[in-house]
């Protein structure tokens, strides 16, 4: 039985629009972004402060420019634990304490469930591209400026 082309043209047409479309649906839409200094390095951040954006963190993305990353806020400082499910990038995480000390910086494969953990109390993580950190010789004990509410923690 022969079928007939421009039907099975318009039903693949079809589906490849509702793939893009629920894939894009997935995507998180823009955050709010903010200037923070690693050292000499200025970093574009954008800021995933609510539970909702936090749980999307970097899933779906594709690319990621060199000098860009995510900054996770929390409420209260705790151990605090990053996975990459539905990540597609390799990311590098420092968490970072509340006065805006990095504790610990763990690589991450993508999509995986390993726990990559803090090595202490954190308030904010930092994900960029795997290696940036080490690319940029920073390493624990440095400070990251620019962080909304970092270093105002009572004593």
């Amino acid at each position: 039985m022969k079928l007939p082309l421009k039907p099975l043209i318009a039903g693949l047409l079809a589906w490849l629009f509702l793939s893009v479309a629920q894939a894009q649906s997935e995507a998180q839409p823009p955050l709010p972004t903010i200037q923070l200094n690693a050292g000499l390095y200025v970093i574009k951040a954008e800021v995933a402060q609510t539970f909702s954006q936090q749980s999307m963190g970097m899933m779906h993305r594709e690319k990621m420019g060199a000098n860009d990353g995510m900054l996770f806020i929390w409420a209260e400082s705790s151990k605090r634990c990053m996975w990459m499910r539905n990540t597609l990038l390799p990311l590098s995480v420092a968490f970072i304490d509340d006065k805006g000390v990095v504790l610990n910086v763990e690589d991450m494969k993508p999509q995986t469930e390993d726990s990559h953990c803090s090595k202490g109390d954190a308030k904010y993580a930092l994900e960029m591209n795997l290696g940036w950190f080490k690319a940029k010789r920073l390493q624990p004990g440095i400070k990251i400026n620019g962080i909304p509410g970092a270093g105002s923690a009572p004593k």
